[in-house]
Order: C-alpha cells, then sequence, then structure tokens
C-alpha cells in the first residue's frame, strides 16, 4: 500500500512541546501537512565509560510520560508523532522514503553526542533530503547576543549584564495548525519503562518532585506556581529550601527534555509582575534562566573541553580514583551526614535541591579530590532533569575548572547548619535520629 506523501518531516529531541517551538513552527511553513518521529535512542541506555547506565529509570519514565503527552497534543494540532525505539540514522532514512519527506528539520545541537547523531543520519539520508536545523532551547537567541560565541565572558555576571543591556527576548511564536485529515495511521505504541530495560516503580513518598513528565504537567505546574499560589513571589528567599514541592520552581526537568521553553517561563514571570507584584523573586527567578543559557554558551565557546578533565581552564590538578570513596559518596556512606542525606534522596527519587547539587559536587571535587567527571556522570545517569550543558558546566565551576574565577570549597558542615540547622531534612533521608 502507498504511503500518504508528506513533505516536511519533524524530528524531536530535546524540544518536546508543542508551544513556543521554533522547529515546529519553521517547518510549518509551505506545508498543510506534517509527519514527527521520536527515536528513544538505545545507546542512551548502555553503560558509559565509568560505569554507569547513561539514563537510569527516573528520567526513562519521565520521558515516557513526556512523549505520550506530546503525541496526544501534536493529534490535536493534526500532527502524528511515531516513536520508535531505535537509532536515529537508522529509522528517519526509511520515513523519508516511505512518505517521500523533503525536508527533516530539528533543534540544533552541538555537543559530541549530538552531533555524532547527526553526522551518521546525514550519511544515511539520499541527497535530496535537506536537513535544517535550529536553534531551540534559549531564553536570548544566539542572533539577538550581539557578540560572537568566542566573546563569551569568562565570567557570568559579565554575560547577564551584557545580555540585560544589549539583548531582548523573543515573543514566543505561535502554535501552528495542521489538517487532521493528514493524521496517519500508526499503531505503533510507545515503548514501555520494560522496554528499555527497567521495572515500573512508585515515586518515592519524600520526593520533592512527584510531578510526571510532559507538556500539559509543565504548564499546570507554571499555573499552580505563578498564579494559584503565588509562590513565585517567595522564589529567592525558599530557592535555598531542601523539603517539599515548592521551595523552588521545580521547572528544570521540563526545560531539560523541551517539555516548556524558557520563553514561556519568561513571558509568564512579566505577566505575574503585571498581574501582580514585582520583585526580587520574580527578578530571581529570570536571573536563574539566563544562568541556563550562560552554560549553552560556555559549551558553544568551548565545544568538547566541557567533558575533558582539565575543563575549560585546562588546569591540571592530582585527581584520585578511589573506588571505595566514589562508592560511599553514591551510597550516602560518607563522613558527612548532610552529603549522606542528599546523595540518598538522589538514589532514591532521580532529584536533589541545587543546594544539595552544590553542597556534594564539592565534596566530591575538593573534599576527596575524586575525578568530577565521575561525579558528573553520576549525576547525568540519575537526575530527572539532566541537562548536558547545565550538568558539566555546574560540576567544572565546582571543582575549579571551569568559570568560577574563586575556586570556592564548600563548609559541608556549616552549610548544613544553615540550611538544615535542626536536622529536618537529613533525618528524612537518614531514616535515624542523628541530633
Amino acid at each position: 500500500m502507498q504511503k500518504k506523501q508528506i513533505k516536511h518531516l519533524v524530528w524531536f529531541r530535546n524540544d518536546l512541546r508543542i508551544n513556543d517551538n521554533e522547529v515546529l513552527t519553521e517547518a510549518a511553513h509551505n506545508t498543510h501537512s506534517l509527519l514527527a518521529v521520536y527515536c528513544i535512542d538505545p545507546r542512551q541506555f548502555e553503560t558509559d565509560p565509568f560505569g554507569f547506565k547513561k539514563t537510569e529509570n527516573f528520567r526513562a519514565k519521565f520521558l515516557l510520560e513526556t512523549l505520550v503527552n506530546l503525541k496526544h497534543n501534536l493529534k490535536t494540532q493534526g500532527v502524528s508523532l511515531l516513536v520508535f525505539l531505535d537509532k536515529p540514522e537508522d529509522i528517519i532514512p526509511e520515513l523519508c522514503e516511505a512518505y517521500g519527506i523533503e525536508s527533516i528539520f530539528f533543534q540544533k545541537e552541538w555537543t559530541f553526542e549530538e552531533r555524532e547523531v547527526e553526522n551518521q543520519l546525514q550519511k544515511q539520508l539520499q541527497s535530496h533530503v535537506t536537513l535544517v536545523s535550529l536553534f531551540n532551547q534559549f531564553l536570548y537567541q544566539p542572533d539577538d547576543i550581539k557578540m560572537d560565541f568566542q566573546e563569551i565572558p569568562n565570567g557570568f555576571t559579565v554575560f547577564r549584564k551584557h545580555v540585560e543591556k544589549q539583548s531582548t527576548v523573543r515573543p514566543a511564536v505561535e502554535t501552528p495548525m495542521f489538517s487532521k485529515d493528514n493524521l496517519i495511521e500508526n499503531d505503533a505504541d510507545i515503548p514501555s519503562l520494560e522496554d528499555l530495560g527497567f521495572e515500573d516503580f512508585e515515586t518515592h513518598p519524600n520526593s520533592a518532585f512527584p510531578f510526571k513528565g510532559g507538556e500539559t504537567e509543565a504548564i499546570n505546574r507554571l499555573n499552580d506556581y505563578f498564579f494559584q499560589t503565588k509562590k513565585l513571589g517567595v522564589y529567592k528567599k525558599t530557592r535555598n529550601g531542601l523539603i517539599g514541592t515548592d521551595y523552588s520552581s521545580k521547572f528544570s526537568a521540563w526545560l531539560a527534555n523541551g517539555s516548556i521553553s524558557a520563553r514561556t517561563i519568561f513571558w509568564n514571570v512579566k505577566r505575574f509582575e503585571k498581574e501582580h507584584f514585582k520583585n526580587d523573586s520574580t527578578y530571581w527567578l529570570i536571573f536563574e534562566l539566563i544562568w541556563r543559557d550562560y552554560f549553552k554558551y560556555v559549551s558553544l565557546k568551548h565545544g568538547d573541553d566541557i567533558f575533558k578533565l582539565g575543563g575549560i581552564l585546562n588546569v591540571n590538578y592530582d585527581w584520585y580514583h578511589h573506588e571505595k570513596d566514589i562508592n560511599n559518596w553514591i551510597n550516602g556512606q560518607t563522613k558527612e551526614p548532610f552529603v549522606n542525606a542528599n546523595m540518598l534522596e538522589l538514589k532514591h527519587t532521580g532529584w536533589m535541591s541545587n543546594r544539595g547539587r552544590q553542597n556534594v559536587a564539592s565534596y566530591f571535587a575538593k573534599t576527596l579530590k575524586l575525578d568530577w567527571r565521575i561525579g558528573a556522570a553520576y549525576f547525568e545517569s540519575l537526575l530527572l532533569d539532566y541537562d548536558v550543558h547545565s550538568n558539566y558546566g555546574n560540576w567544572m565551576y565546582v571543582a575549579g575548572v571551569g568559570n568560577d574565577p574563586r575556586d570556592r570549597v564548600f563548609n559541608v558542615q556549616l552549610q548544613a547548619n544553615n540550611y538544615d540547622p535542626h536536622g529536618k531534612y537529613q533525618r528524612i533521608w537518614l531514616q535515624e535520629t542523628l541530633f
């Protein structure tokens, strides 16, 4: 049976949304029909050189929930999403041949693994198929920051002041609608967690991130945090918290796989300021979005140096690989109860607060002097909100090989006294009275 001819294909990557999606909007130009594909790449579930599975069960489940929601949302717009547990370079050429695809639209990525996938795909495509990649993950778009990538400052504050003064945030792009007559029959189900090699599980009752994946859930969270509870208004005061869902926005997991865009969050902050009030907290959430941009621009400037032991500074320290110390850190069995509590939270939930992350990373890299890339790889495996640029940017920063000119060491005991003075957080995860 002849397949329906569809000229344009959207290859979804970490842009799993229909709202404010430059790729989807650009693909909609000059066409009335569109096909979408997402490939769950088996390589993302293999073991990395440090012995960790690249994607563990927490983020895998979050991804599958996201894909279910994306498929539903795309269908309401007249677009069919095909999901495959296979490599993009193996599946997409077959789709191009079957449906007469002439153009493939996708989010531009630049880190090593993503480039390799794109290169392999291009080798397998016929010459008449055009690849169109677009930056689709920034608050301040590269064309708008008024500096070349090589001019990105080594310090965040200089970057922030520059973009705040010289750049503007673009309006969100409209969500395109297609004729539902162009939907195609799709019998392929989205794979299950078992298909990915995991057993299903229930969210831990003490998790600070009990949310599900998907754009709908992200928008619901935004509406709740901003407009229903108005917790945005105290964000700066609570953002260093450790317990519960509302000490921070929790947007990072949806941002990481592109279920919500930074611009959507930004413009809703502006709406909140207009409808309710403007204060340090409303600004601080935008401040954190700029940090997210900064680490993306750092990786654009420095390329694969963000994965090297010497980092972007190319400095040499004496790093160790003591297996016992590494395992004690992973399993929450170090000499520091505050580190242990945070590591156990990560192990059981796939989540850890920003304050916790800074402390456990500093303890790993500065106190134990362990190869920081091992810690970064473990975070990549476990974190629900793993983002390659922020993860490696933050680990370099803490390890003293990145963008922190002060090369600080966290006093973990002092941090515990400041942020968990009565030990409540530590008791939750250590399951015993320590104080």
